[in-house]
């Protein structure tokens, strides 16, 4: 059996040099306010979120940008337009992809068996569940799929 180890360090080989997307965690204080700052950069694949050194689990994702004109017909659009601004406001430049409340996927824990985020072994495969209502398929091919859609911009 294939590790999640493996996959991983072969999708991170293949993708040097794809563009990578912002890391972001919310931080807030008297003076600043709330804000998004950057912590880091990781490819966006998916569900899953590839960085250097560790892997992690997608969550929010949003898009740096000036909250523009105040009246909004519903309080999520006003929402989100605050998330937008804390990012902007946390250095993010306008327009910046900003990933915010991922979370660290266990890849040993998937390594000896068992499962982690959207990371599980399935009937002895290495699998990802690729949305909250979708089932499991093999990572190897989730990854083949995601990395050439980075490495083939425009499709």
């Amino acid at each position: 059996m294939r590790t999640a180890s493996d996959l991983l360090s072969e999708a991170r080989a293949a993708l040097a040099g794809a563009p990578q997307e912002g890391l972001g965690e919310e931080r807030s204080s008297r003076w600043r306010g709330r804000r998004i700052v950057r912590v880091g950069s990781a490819w966006h694949l998916g569900v899953l979120l590839l960085t250097d050194t560790r892997v992690l689990a997608t969550a929010e994702v949003l898009r740096a940008a000036d909250p523009g004109r105040r009246g909004y017909t519903a309080e999520s659009a006003r929402a989100r337009a605050a998330r937008r601004e804390e990012a902007l406001r946390g250095g993010f430049a306008e327009g910046e992809v900003v990933h915010v409340g991922w979370s660290v996927v266990d890849v040993s824990a998937v390594d000896a068996g068992g499962s982690s985020g959207p990371l599980a072994v399935v009937d002895a495969v290495v699998s990802v569940r690729w949305s909250s209502a979708g089932g499991y398929m093999p990572l190897g091919t989730y990854l083949r799929e995601r990395v050439e859609l980075l490495q083939t911009p425009g499709r």
